[in-house]
């Protein structure tokens, strides 16, 4: 897949409002190169798309207050219009499971990197159609083919801390199905895919962080390209051993 890996991180770019030109910025911001992917925070493609929400414009439900304990009910209300099932609660924890079928704490809803106090940031309606809408705008504005992935952090539920995943996916392949190949012994593997996306995810946010204000990451010197989506990650409720 690669003999050598870079991550760029890409500096420099305007808080972002609704309707802001992305892939204009980006394109202005980095030097692609064929084969690159670009992975973007869910957070900067959320604002230029309008999925944040004013705490000011929520009145809470019953449920909501129940779930919020001694914290502001009105995002737990956000978090449950944002839900298609509560998964599992413990007030003020809420891990939730959104309309795209992530399973993730609070449905993706997040107050860090919003739009300032009383804001939160609500994950795109459709990541994968965000991906693809950005590299269809990429591709326009500088003629380069990449791919690009909508990321965000999620928690594990046989881990501790969070890592970057992808949400949304164009251009790549998101998962790689090694059954039936060999390994180095010559034993054949019969149940292994690897998270191609959510690892590239995972290497664009060690450059990104979650403080520094860098919104996007170019990785370089992969071999990837494919037409994968970011749904292809969501287990099927059938094969999920947690619930």
């Amino acid at each position: 897949m690669t003999c050598e890996l870079r991550v760029v991180p890409i500096r420099g770019l305007p808080e972002l409002e609704e309707g802001d030109d992305l892939g204009a910025l980006l394109a202005e911001a980095v030097t692609l190169e064929p084969g690159d992917v670009l992975v973007v925070a869910q957070k900067a493609v959320s604002k230029v798309e309008g999925r944040v929400v004013s705490l000011d414009d929520v009145e809470p439900s019953a449920q909501a207050r129940e779930l919020a304990g001694d914290e502001d009910a009105r995002r737990f209300e956000v978090i449950l219009r944002e839900s298609r099932e509560v998964v599992r609660a413990r007030p003020p924890l809420v891990i939730a499971e959104t309309r795209h079928g992530f399973v993730c704490a609070s449905a993706g809803v997040d107050a860090s990197n919003a739009k300032g106090p009383g804001t939160l940031v609500l994950l795109p309606l459709d990541p994968d159609a965000s991906a693809r809408r950005l590299r269809e705008r990429l591709g326009e504005l500088t003629g380069v083919d990449v791919g690009v992935i909508v990321s965000d952090s999620c928690g594990r539920a046989w881990r501790r801390g969070t890592t970057d995943v992808a949400l949304g996916v164009a251009g790549i392949h998101a998962l790689l199905d090694l059954k039936g190949r060999r390994d180095s012994t010559g034993y054949e593997l019969h149940a292994t895919e690897i998270a191609v996306a959510d690892e590239i995810a995972g290497a664009a946010e060690l450059v990104m962080g979650k403080t520094d204000g860098v919104p996007a990451a170019v990785v370089r010197g992969l071999s990837v390209a494919g037409e994968g989506r970011g749904a292809d990650l969501v287990m099927p409720r059938e094969r999920d051993l947690f619930r």
